[in-house]
Formats: structure tokens, C-alpha cells, sequence
């Protein structure tokens, strides 16, 4: 915890902190204690999770889905702790069921003496990811790194909308906030633009790779890459980034074709470990492709 530093960090006295790792209410409530009065303003990385779509997406509530791109002012959760009671791996020394950034979001903004800004960020790729089920496009590209002859998705997948953003992207949003005073007390959504589609961007992964196999969409429940049927995809996520990219300029650092690039070389080169077999079961896939007579998108 920040307190155990607490007074070598506020003799430095810094103009702005950066918190990357803020995801529970307490560490947020640390953070806010160990700089009040002594820094001037905080960037807290946030998530597009903080939004009710996401509850809608994972069936917690009922209801009609919310439109999309979701704005900084679209509805946000009502319930807390989304994640309380999954089975989720505690890489970083906090317990997920504690896990919730819009308790995050709420106890730095809290405190106007010590104003915050927000970045809610989108689902992340890029190099530096060791965790192959944190590797957004891995179950793709082991496909076509295994010479698979197509890709199948069922339809509700291939046409679902997820906010996306580059690591490189992501970092460039951070220091636009840190260098930007205007940007305290607001709060900024961060991605790509567009809201393509999963079908859409497995089509320019496959041009990046230098695959040459087919993608494959029916209208049927297809086995892993294809999204878990207990998910409303009727609720897509994507998000509006407009506001950070007229207020503050923000622009990719580079095209989706050179950061999926940049991504897949590092990928080749940190092949992961531990892969879980469940997620690429061909047997499952080939029994389908074999008894289409057609349907190939």
C-alpha cells in the first residue's frame, strides 16, 4: 500500500500522479491520503466497465441494452464489485471480489482539493502482456500461427462491438492528461474510433499476420473463439472518444495494421506457457466446417 511509502512520496512533492494500479475503493482512498496537500492533481486509469452496458452484457440486470458508443455521460453500473465470487486469477495482491473502479472513480473525485482526472480505458492489446487469457487477439492468432484453414465464428460474435485501443495508444492519452491542466475534475473515454467489429478486426489481424485462410461466420453456436452464449452481445460496449480527441488532440500513435504488427511480433517472440485447450478445440471446429454446405462470409 501507498501508506507504507507515504512520506518518502510526499517529499517529492510532484506537480501530478500517474495511478495505474488503483482498483479497489481502499487503494483509491490511500492514494487520495498519501497526496492530499502535497500534489497538485491525479491521472487514475480507469475502465469502460464503470458503464451499466456491461452489466447488461454480462446478463446481471435486465432490460433494454443502452446505445452505443457509450458517451462519458451514459448511464454507469448501479451494482458494485462485478467481478465478486469469479474464479479470476489475483495477479496483483487484492482479492477481485474488492475489485470495482467505479468506487475507484468515486473516491478520487471526491476531493476537490485534490482534483482527478479519469481515463476510462478500453479492452488492451499490445506487447508487455504475459497472461495468454489477457492477450486480446492470442485465440486468433494461435489459429492462424497453426496454420488453421479458417477461422469460425457464429454471427452474434463476429458482429459484436468492443471498445479497442493500442498499449502505445493508451500511453499517449496518459500524457495528455498529465501535461494538460484543463484536463482536472474531467472525465475522458480512450480508444480507437470507429467501433469496428470482432469479424472486422480478425480480418485486419489475419492481413498483419500473413495468414491466408478463410473466416468463417454462420449463423449457429460456434465453440471458442466465439463469445460464451450466456453473454447479451446484443449489448455492445463500444465507446465515444470524441471528447478526448477534440478537447485534447488525441490521435493513434500509429495505424491498427502497425500496432496489430507490433503485437503480433512480440506475441511470436513470448509464445505463452499456458494455454488452455478448452479454447481451441479444432476437433469441434472441423466437425461444423465440415458439415457446411456453404455459409462461408
Amino acid at each position: 500500500m501507498l501508506g507504507e511509502s507515504s512520506h518518502e512520496l510526499r517529499r517529492v512533492h510532484p506537480d501530478v500522479v500517474v495511478d495505474v494500479i488503483a482498483f479497489t475503493e481502499r487503494h483509491a482512498d490511500s492514494l487520495v491520503d498519501v497526496f492530499r496537500g502535497y500534489a497538485r492533481r491525479l491521472v487514475v486509469l480507469s475502465s469502460g466497465d464503470v458503464y451499466r452496458a456491461n452489466d447488461i452484457l454480462f446478463r446481471r440486470i435486465e432490460g433494454a441494452v443502452d446505445p452505443t458508443p457509450l458517451s462519458e455521460s451514459s448511464p454507469v453500473r448501479e451494482r458494485l464489485n462485478p467481478y465478486q465470487g469469479l474464479p479470476i486469477p489475483e495477479p496483483y495482491g487484492f482479492s477481485w471480489d474488492d475489485y470495482d473502479k467505479l468506487l475507484v472513480e468515486r473516491a478520487v473525485m471526491r476531493d476537490g482539493s485534490l482534483p482527478a482526472t479519469l481515463l476510462r480505458l478500453p479492452m488492451l492489446f499490445g506487447p508487455g502482456v504475459h497472461d495468454a487469457a489477457q492477450r486480446r487477439f492470442f485465440s486468433y492468432l494461435k489459429r492462424m500461427e497453426d496454420r488453421r484453414s479458417a477461422i469460425l465464428l457464429d454471427l452474434r460474435t463476429a458482429r459484436w462491438r468492443a471498445p479497442w485501443g493500442f498499449s502505445g495508444d493508451v500511453a499517449e492519452a496518459v500524457r495528455l492528461a498529465v501535461e494538460n491542466e484543463a484536463t482536472k475534475s474531467e472525465i475522458y473515454n480512450v480508444g480507437e474510433s470507429g467501433g469496428r467489429d470482432i469479424e472486422s478486426w480478425v480480418r485486419e489481424l489475419e492481413v498483419a499476420a500473413g495468414w491466408k485462410g478463410d473466416i468463417v461466420t454462420i449463423d449457429r453456436p460456434c465453440p471458442a473463439p466465439s463469445l460464451p452464449l450466456q453473454l447479451n452481445l446484443e449489448q455492445h460496449l463500444n465507446m465515444d472518444t470524441n471528447k478526448i480527441r477534440c478537447g485534447l488532440g488525441y490521435r493513434e500513435t500509429m495505424s491498427s495494421r502497425e500496432a496489430l504488427e507490433t503485437t503480433i511480433a512480440w506475441d511470436r517472440e513470448h509464445w505463452p506457457t499456458v494455454i488452455d485447450p478448452a479454447q481451441f478445440d479444432y476437433a469441434a471446429e472441423d466437425a461444423i466446417l465440415s458439415g457446411m454446405s456453404g455459409g462461408s462470409s
